[in-house]
């Protein structure tokens, strides 16, 4: 040993959760896509909201599990069209779990059919469940977010914003909202330290898809179309949005991350 080294005890490769102390709510979280989320954080150390429409007992299931992984776990009813139902939501949350660090606009909804069959009860369910939902959400969670010195806000979008698949009309139009009011709200809270960003899915084999006619047609062209070999699965939209939930994503604001596995790539 050289002359005058002093011996260092080894450093320590274990870190503590990255969502530590913190509170993640997620709308639509009781499964597919939302639960992976609901997941990801729980694994991570955040206490997790989910919230849900009509089903209970998938709702105590989630809330459940979530619970075996060692997190703190609620399940809130809410109509996320409504702004007051919504609002009581998020008072629900941080009455029981102490405020909101991570809102995370998930729950989604559509009137599967060609353009020129769309009734406006149809129109109307999709826009307000898929992208007015999202202003409620940062309106209702944003004064809790200031009170916590800043916030994540992330909405889950889909390639169906950029191309055109079959019977996706009116989910493809409430999605490129979804992501033009990600832009402006990420502009006006960014100067808070609040960050909104947007997450784009490629084709995610989940229950949604049993909703479509052409489900089982999309999922083999899927396939065969992404460069990845697979299709992207909920776990993989889940770990991005953990990322931008992280530190290390503080600057990136108003952007819209694409997860397809290349997808969207080939002409």
């Amino acid at each position: 040993m050289t002359s005058g080294t002093t011996l260092r005890a080894p450093h320590s490769t274990t870190s503590p959760p990255r969502f530590e102390g913190k509170v993640a709510l997620i709308t639509g979280g009781t499964r597919g896509i939302g639960r992976a989320i609901a997941t990801m954080f729980a694994r991570e150390g955040a206490a997790v909201a989910v919230n849900y429409l009509r089903r209970r007992g998938p709702a105590d299931e989630a809330v459940e599990f979530f619970r075996s992984l060692g997190a703190k776990a609620l399940a809130v009813r809410a109509d996320v069209r409504d702004r007051d139902k919504v609002r009581d939501m998020v008072a629900q949350v941080v009455s029981e779990l102490g405020g909101v660090d991570y809102a995370i606009s998930n729950a989604a909804s559509g009137s599967n059919k060609p353009a020129l069959e769309l009734e406006p009860a149809g129109w109307d369910w999709t826009l307000n469940i898929n992208s007015r939902a999202l202003l409620f959400l940062a309106q209702e969670t944003v004064p809790t977010m200031r009170e916590r010195g800043g916030g994540r806000i992330v909405s889950i979008s889909s390639i169906g914003v950029g191309r055109v698949l079959p019977d996706y009309t009116s989910v493809g139009v409430s999605k490129a909202a979804l992501e033009a009011l990600t832009r402006y709200l990420a502009v006006e809270l960014a100067p808070e330290g609040i960050t909104v960003n947007c997450v784009s899915g490629g084709v995610v084999e989940t229950e949604a898809l049993e909703h479509f006619a052409r489900g089982e047609q999309m999922i083999a062209a899927g396939r065969e179309r992404t460069p990845a070999g697979r299709l992207v699965t909920p776990e993989d939209i889940a770990a991005t949005v953990g990322f931008l939930c992280s530190p290390e994503a503080a600057m990136i604001i108003g952007q819209t991350i694409t997860v397809d596995g290349g997808y969207s790539l080939p002409a």
